[in-house]
């Protein structure tokens, strides 16, 4: 590596440090939230036994999960504003990130609730426990734990996924190492930099999710 290509990354560290803090992050943990939230109702959806609301939820979780995430992001960005409805890079970023989120994450959720042994379910009942409070102190708890696993794989791919919001022009950390990059072509060295950056973020989750298996695993019944 020649004294230029050091110099560059060096310059850059911290313009995509302060791209993944005020980016990159922010937008994984708003759509992952704004996901979980969605997968929750859509999975409930997906269990009822009201029709509509259920072939809703199936048709949802069918939609996203059979089209490409980039076309996700482009409808939202770019197709939308033939109907007058324009949103800045950022929100629609969140807004097709959240929706991709919710309908992989439906399916997981739903899984680990159906997963919940019958017996929880019929104790919950003799205690003449409402749905909404048997979720919520009953199944919710044991489920989570069941769900962390797969639900963190999707957290780790959303972050991955973020670079594809250069896409719709969000200056996360791809598009800063692009930016950075292209005066000079050196785009190898400023590519390795996001990937340890975006591989660091990763590993950091990893442990994240090993703590919270172990914190929820007392939920789960014996």
């Amino acid at each position: 590596m020649d004294a230029a290509t050091r110099n560059l990354i060096w310059h850059n560290l911290w313009p995509m440090l302060q791209a993944t803090l005020t980016k990159t992050l922010p937008l994984t943990a708003i759509s992952f939230a704004i996901g979980l939230a969605l997968a929750l109702f859509v999975a409930l959806a997906r269990m009822s036994p009201v029709w509509p609301l259920s072939a809703a939820a199936r048709c949802y979780i069918s939609i996203i999960r059979g089209t490409p995430l980039l076309v996700q992001l482009f409808i939202v960005f770019y197709a939308l504003p033939q109907f007058g409805i324009v949103i800045d890079p950022f929100p629609a970023a969140v807004i097709a990130f959240s929706l991709n989120v919710g309908g992989y994450a439906a399916e997981v959720v739903r899984a680990a609730i159906l997963s919940v042994a019958a017996g929880q379910w019929e104790a919950a009942q003799a205690l003449g426990m409402s749905y909404p409070l048997m979720l919520r102190q009953i199944i919710l708890p044991q489920a989570a734990r069941i769900a962390v696993p797969p639900l963190s794989n999707t957290l780790i791919s959303l972050v991955k996924d973020t670079s594809l919001a250069s896409t719709i022009l969000v200056t996360e950390l791809l598009r800063v190492a692009q930016l950075a990059a292209a005066p000079t072509f050196d785009f190898f060295a400023l590519y390795g930099v996001a990937a340890l950056y975006y591989w660091v973020i990763c590993l950091i989750l990893g442990f994240g999710q090993t703590r919270l298996e172990t914190r929820l695993a007392r939920h789960v019944a014996r």
